[in-house]
This record gives structure tokens, sequence and C-alpha cells, in this order.
């Protein structure tokens, strides 16, 4: 993928998608949904159960397509290049955009090859010294506020890790491909409260390098941790503004509604 964000103005757009509908066999998931991911916020995908977010989510590096029976229409610009494009390669789009899902998914392996799977699947292990592995594993490690805590476990299995730590070490697991945008699935829907304080103190210092969008059930959560949100229902993208202005002056009454818990 050609890494050239659009810009609107003094915003750099990492993510455009214009009447984008969906339909998995003959449901229609998304209804055209047409909107802009700014460079370096956390953009919150919120709504009821159903409402089209995860979808929407894995539209932008086209997991989607990975279930079959799907038909995507518009057009999705990632990064300055449209992502339906014919040279488009799949590998190098999710190199680019990086997914972290719902539940940890560590590889039954070490943590040390865990970090390393996704580079060494495009780069060949030759190519890479002792000492470039090793770097990679700590700088991602690092980044993800894990290495002091585990340095001394790198070698052991890496589903022996806390859930937090699993989830973190999956967020890691991204970096060596050194992703522009992050997507991610409630990835503290399995955390306790604590480790969802510490994710989202994670996700704060992510946003200085990587464009995130998270989606979250959490209404608690998106208030904190995002810096724009944007409401789906049904299907169809309903308000998109500041997080700020969603969840104190909703532009439509479908978005308050849910806002205050009185439907969804």
């Amino acid at each position: 993928m050609a890494p050239s964000p659009a810009s609107t103005g003094s915003e750099i757009i990492s993510i455009r998608a214009r009447d984008v509908s969906l339909w998995y066999g003959n449901f229609q998931a998304l209804k055209n949904v047409t909107l802009e991911v700014k460079q370096g916020l956390i953009t919150s995908l919120i709504g009821p159960s159903g409402c089209g977010k995860t979808t929407l989510l894995r539209c932008f590096n086209r997991i989607n397509e990975r279930y079959g029976n799907v038909t995507t229409t518009g057009e999705i610009t990632v990064l300055g290049k449209n992502i339906y494009d014919a040279d488009v390669s799949l590998s190098e789009l999710r190199k680019s955009v990086g997914m972290v899902f719902q539940r940890p998914n560590p590889l039954p392996i070490s943590v040390y090859d865990n970090v390393l799977f996704g580079v060494q699947i495009h780069t060949p292990r030759r190519s890479l010294t002792r000492d470039q592995r090793d770097a990679m594993v700590e700088s991602a490690l690092r980044e993800v506020d894990l290495w002091d805590e585990i340095k001394d476990r790198i070698h052991k299995k890496a589903t022996r890790l806390t859930l937090e730590q699993q989830q973190k070490l999956c967020i890691a697991r991204l970096l060596p491909l050194k992703p522009r945008i992050i997507l991610m699935d409630e990835p503290c829907s399995a955390l306790d409260a604590e480790g969802t304080e510490r994710i989202e103190t994670l996700l704060e210092s992510l946003r200085e390098k990587y464009t995130v969008v998270i989606v979250t059930h959490n209404m608690a959560q998106a208030r904190r941790a995002s810096d724009e949100c944007i409401f789906m229902l049904l299907g169809e993208l309903v308000e998109h503004g500041t997080t700020e202005q969603i969840f104190f002056n909703p532009g439509d009454e479908r978005t308050e509604m849910y806002i205050e818990g009185r439907y969804g």
C-alpha cells in the first residue's frame, strides 16, 4: 500500500469511506456509510449490538472477506489508497492496518516467537540477525508497557500470561510490522476493571504514533478513551463528532437516546 494519507486542511485523513454497503448473503449489514477517520486520533465505534460497528471495523482491512458470501459496494480509502483496487495486496494492507480482537489470541508458542510471528512471515528468518530479532521483541514489548513485567519469561509460552498481558502481547505482535492504523474490536471485554484501565492508558500512549479505531459497548470507556465517536444504528452511521459533542450535545435524537440508555 502507498502510505500517503489524504489531507483536509490541517487534518490528515487515515481512512475515508464513501457510500459503503455490505451484505452477508441477502442480509444488509451496512447501509451507505460515509465517514472520515483522522490520523493520530482514537475513534470509537459505538451503538447497540448488531448495529454494524464490528462489520465496519473489519471493512478497513478487508477481513470480512474471510467469512465468505460477502458483498461490498462503495469505496474505502486507507492511507490514500482505495483498498478495493485490483493492485492491492491484502497482506500489505493488513501490515499497515493491524487488528486486535475481542479475546486475546496469542499463539501457543513463546512470547518471543509471538512478537516475531508476523514479521517473520514477511521477512525470511535468516535475513534478520539474532540481535535484530532481540531488539524487535524488546522494543515492541516496551511500547506496550510489558517488557519489565515479563522480560525474564519471554521464552516461555505466551498462553501462561494473564489475560491483560496476553492482550498487550497481541498489540505488541503488530508493531514489528510498522502499522499506521490499529483496529481494536472490544479489546477490554475479557478484562477486569484494573486490566481495562491499564489498556486504556496504553491506548493513550499509542495514539501518539498510530491512528486507533476501537469498537466498544462500554460508554464510559468511549467517553474516557476516545477523541471522536461514531454512533451506528441498524447498519447506518447516525452521527460522527468529537466525543464531547456526541456525549454532551448530540445532534440526533437517536444518539441522545442511546447515550442516555433509553434503548440499546
